[in-house]
C-alpha cells in the first residue's frame, strides 16, 4: 500500500492511496494539471485511477473535480448528501452524473482489490466523512476537516499503517489573526477544524508498533506554519509507548504546494 499527499492545505487537497494494482484519489481540490503532474512524479498514469473518494463538498476538496472527470471519466464515490451538494457546486461544470456512486457512512465497499470505509465526522458540510482504505493486510487512513473526534473515530482509524491527520491551525494565531469573528468561531467550533494540539492528541491515541508514516495535513495558510505544526503535535505525543522518537514513525508535514514523499507500507 502507498499513501501520498499530492496537495494538502486550506487552499486545496488531493491525496493518493493505492495498492500494487489499484489507485484511488481522495478529493480533487486542485487543478487537473497539478494532479496529473503529481501522479506522473509517482509513475502513476491518471487514466489508471480507479476511483475518487469525496470527503465533502467544500471547494478546496472538489474545485478540480469537474475538469478531471471530463478528461478521465473516473467513478466518484461520496455520501448521497455530499454528491447532491457537489452537483450544485458552480465550478463543477458539465459532468456525466452516471459516474457518481452514493455510499453510506460506516459501510465498507470494494473498489477492485481495496476495501474502503467512510466514517462520519463533525464538519459544517452536508454529510462529511473521513476514509480508511485497506488491501486486507495494510491499512491507511485520511482524516481532516473535523472539529473534534470521539472514541468511534479513534476505533475506526486504529491499526493504521500510514495516515494523514489534520493539524489545521494554531489557536493563538487564529485568535489574534485577521479573520472575522464568525469565521474564527466556526473554525474553533465542533464542526470546524482540528488545531495542532488536538491533531496531536488524536495521533497519540493512534500510534502503534507498525506504523510507517504520518502526514500532518490541511494546514491553514494564515493560521499555521509547518514547523509550528510539527513541534506542537510532537509535544502532544508524550505518554504513548511508541512516541519516544518521532523519527521512528516518519512524521512529516504534508506539502501545500506539491507532492510529499510517498509513504510505503
Amino acid at each position: 500500500m502507498r499513501l501520498c499527499s499530492l496537495y494538502s492545505g486550506s487552499s486545496g487537497n488531493c491525496i493518493y492511496v493505492g495498492s500494487d494494482n489499484t489507485g484511488l484519489l481522495i478529493d480533487v481540490g486542485v487543478s487537473m494539471k497539478k494532479v496529473v503532474t503529481a501522479l506522473n512524479e509517482m509513475d502513476v498514469k491518471p487514466e489508471e485511477i480507479k476511483g475518487i473518494l469525496i470527503t465533502h463538498e467544500h471547494s478546496d476538496h472538489i474545485q478540480g473535480l469537474g475538469v478531471f472527470l471530463r478528461k478521465y471519466g473516473v467513478p466518484v464515490y461520496g455520501t448521497t448528501k455530499t454528491l447532491e451538494a457537489v452537483s450544485r457546486y458552480k465550478g463543477l461544470g458539465k459532468v456525466d452524473y452516471s459516474l457518481f456512486h452514493g455510499i453510506e457512512p460506516e459501510k465498507s465497499f470494494a473498489i477492485d482489490d481495496l476495501w474502503v470505509k467512510p466514517i462520519s465526522i463533525w464538519h459544517d458540510a452536508a454529510d462529511p466523512v473521513c476514509y480508511t482504505v485497506t488491501d486486507g493486510e495494510k491499512k491507511v487512513s485520511v482524516a481532516t476537516d473535523m472539529g473534534d473526534y470521539d472514541s468511534h473515530i479513534v476505533d475506526s482509524l486504529s491499526g493504521s499503517d500510514a495516515m494523514l491527520i489534520e493539524a489545521n491551525h494554531d489557536v493563538r494565531m487564529l485568535e489574534v489573526g485577521p479573520y472575522p469573528y464568525e469565521l474564527k468561531r466556526r473554525i474553533l467550533g465542533q464542526y470546524g477544524h482540528l488545531c495542532n494540539e488536538k491533531g496531536g492528541q488524536l495521533i497519540r491515541e493512534l500510534l502503534n508498533d507498525h506504523i510507517k508514516g504520518i502526514y500532518l495535513g490541511h494546514l491553514s495558510k494564515e493560521n499555521n506554519y509547518p514547523e509550528l505544526a510539527y513541534e506542537s503535535v510532537k509535544s502532544e505525543l508524550f505518554g504513548n509507548p511508541y512516541s519516544n522518537d518521532v523519527r521512528d514513525f516518519n512524521m512529516m508535514v504534508a506539502d501545500r504546494f506539491g507532492r510529499s514523499p510517498v509513504i510505503e507500507c
